[in-house]
C-alpha cells in the first residue's frame, strides 16, 4: 500500500467506523477458529462471561489462549473491542494483569466502557485490565516497558500491519526472558503481490497484508525468537466473489503459533522431558502444539530448542528435564518445516473446517 501511516488510517476507518460487527467481514476469518484439540473449559467459561456487546465487535481469526496464564502479565496486541483481553483478565486471575493496546480510538473507547462490568462479573476487588491507545510497532511510545510481560497475545491483527518485523521486534523487546508470543493470524499460501497490498478492502480483510506462512519462520529468527510452533489452523473461505477473483490462486488460512524469547545463549543439548501433570486443565496430557503432546509421567525425547523452551519458560516447574550427553545432531543442513504449514494442518483436520463459510457453499 502507500505509506505505513496511510495503511494505519485506512485500517482505523475500516474497523472503527465501517464494520459494525464481525458479520460485516467478507471472509470467514472471524468464524474459523478450529483447534486441533478440545478447548479447555476455563477458556470457554471465560469467553462466555464476556459482555455480548464486546463479543459482537470481535474480528479475530483464532483462539490464542495458551495454558497456564494464572498470575501472568499479559499484553494483547490489537485488542479491538476487548473480547480476548477480558477473557484473559479472567484467566490471569486477581494476581495477574492484562494490557490491551489498539490504535483505533473508537474501539479503545468502546472497550473501556466494560471494565467495571467485567471486574464485578469476575468478582475482583479492583480491575486487572487496562486499555491504551497506541501502535503495536511502537510499544515503548505507548508506555509498555521492555522486559515487563510474561505473555504477548494477538488475534488476527498483525496481518493488518505493514511492518510485521517491527511488531515482532517490539513483542520480543517487551517480553521477559522465557516469555512467549502466542498469536493467531491470517496467512497466505504464497507471497502476496504488491498490487493486492494497494487495495484498501483486501488489506482491511487481512488478505492484502497476510504473510506467506514460510516467511514467518525467518522473520521470527531474525528478531531473536525461537522457531515458531504451530498450535492450530483453519482454512479461511473468501465468500465475496469480487475479493475471491482478486485473490486469484492465493489461498488463506488462520494459524496460531507460539514463539519464545530464549536466553541469549541457550543450551542446544537434546533432552528427555517428563510432564508432571501439574498444569491446570491438563492433568493427563499437555497439548503444547500440533506436533507435541506430553502425556503425564511419560518420558519424551525432544530437540535442544524445545528443551530450552521448557527449561526457561513458565512451564519449567511442570517438567522433569534430563539433558542427554550427546550434542544436538546436525543431520539436516536445511531444516524442513512442513509441520509448521497451516494449510497442511487445516487439510489434516478435514471437512469440519469447511463449515466456516458463512454461505455454506
Amino acid at each position: 500500500m502507500e505509506t505505513g501511516e496511510d495503511v494505519r488510517e485506512n485500517v482505523k476507518k475500516y474497523y472503527g467506523s465501517r464494520l459494525e460487527s464481525s458479520g460485516d467481514l467478507q471472509t470467514s476469518a472471524a468464524s474459523c477458529s478450529l483447534s486441533c484439540r478440545p478447548v479447555p473449559r476455563s477458556v470457554t467459561d471465560a469467553l462466555s462471561m464476556v459482555h455480548p456487546e464486546v463479543t459482537k465487535r470481535f474480528f479475530g481469526c483464532g483462539l490464542p489462549f495458551p495454558a497456564k496464564l494464572e498470575g501472568c502479565r499479559v499484553l494483547d496486541l490489537g485488542s479491538g473491542s476487548g473480547r480476548d483481553s477480558y477473557a484473559f483478565s479472567k484467566l490471569v486471575g486477581r494476581s495477574g494483569h492484562v494490557t490491551g493496546i489498539d490504535m483505533t480510538e473508537e474501539l479503545i473507547t468502546a472497550s473501556r466502557q466494560y471494565i467495571e462490568y467485567h471486574q464485578k462479573k469476575f468478582g475482583y476487588e479492583e480491575p486487572n485490565v487496562t486499555f491504551v491507545q497506541g501502535y503495536m510497532e511502537k510499544l515503548g511510545e505507548a508506555g509498555i516497558q521492555s522486559g515487563s510481560m510474561d505473555v504477548v497475545l494477538s488475534n488476527c491483527v498483525i496481518c493488518l500491519c505493514p511492518d510485521k518485523r517491527a511488531v515482532l521486534q517490539e513483542a520480543y523487546n517487551v517480553l521477559k526472558e522465557g516469555g512467549e508470543l502466542f498469536y493467531s493470524d491470517m496467512y497466505a499460501s504464497k507471497v502476496v503481490p504488491d498490487h493486492m497490498k494497494k487495495d484498501a478492502v483486501l488489506w482491511g480483510e487481512g488478505m492484502g497484508g497476510s504473510l506467506f506462512w514460510k516467511d514467518l519462520i525467518s522473520l521470527a529468527h531474525s528478531v531473536g525468537f525461537s522457531t515458531p510452533h504451530l498450535v492450530s489452523a483453519s482454512q479461511i473461505v473468501v465468500y465475496n466473489s469480487e475479493l475471491k477473483a482478486k485473490a486469484g490462486d492465493i489461498s488463506y488460512s488462520s494459524g496460531t503459533y507460539r514463539l519464545f524469547k530464549l536466553p541469549k545463549h541457550p543450551s542446544t543439548t537434546e533432552a528427555t522431558v517428563t510432564y508432571k501433570g501439574t498444569v491446570a486443565d491438563f492433568p493427563d496430557q499437555l497439548n503444547f502444539d500440533s506436533s507435541h503432546c506430553f502425556k503425564k509421567d511419560v518420558a519424551v525425547e525432544v530437540n535442544g530448542e524445545m528443551a530450552a523452551i521448557l527449561q526457561s519458560s513458565r512451564f519449567s516447574l511442570d517438567f522433569k528435564i534430563q539433558t542427554l550427553n550427546e550434542p544436538a545432531s546436525n543431520s539436516e543442513s536445511t531444516p524442513q518445516y512442513c509441520h509448521l504449514n497451516p494449510f497442511l494442518l487445516a487439510d489434516k483436520l478435514g471437512s469440519s473446517v469447511k463449515q466456516c463459510s458463512k454461505t455454506n457453499k
